[in-house]
């Protein structure tokens, strides 16, 4: 089931480089490079930097996450090869809809279980 949700992510990564113009990819391996390390930020370095921006994202209700986020999506084209973002307002852009498409993945392949599993 990992397998196939990074799978689905890179072609994720893929699609919002085809529709937003800031944002490009490479190739499908860059696509599953970016999924890797996407999943490995978001475990690793974003519950840090949640916590250490806690009062402002207290004070802005949460919408903070999205420069967060969109700060780790412009990380990631800093050092992945292939991968680029024009400005921080296409990485917010690309951060926010590869989060909405993440949770959509995420839905249906857990829906998918609980059919299976009935």
């Amino acid at each position: 089931m990992i397998i196939v949700r990074w799978i689905l992510i890179a072609g994720l990564f893929l699609i919002i480089s085809h529709y937003v113009p800031g944002i490009s990819v490479a190739s499908f391996y860059t696509a599953l490079v970016l999924a890797f390390f996407w999943g490995a930020v978001g475990v690793l370095l974003r519950p840090v930097l949640v916590v250490l921006t806690l009062p402002i994202n207290i004070l802005t209700l949460g919408l903070f996450l999205f420069v967060i986020n969109g700060f780790l999506f412009w990380l990631l084209s800093t050092f992945v090869k292939g991968f680029a973002v024009d400005g921080f307002g296409y990485a917010i852009l690309g951060a926010a809809l590869l989060s909405l498409g993440g949770w959509v993945i995420n839905s249906l392949l857990e829906s998918g279980k609980k059919h299976r599993d009935a």
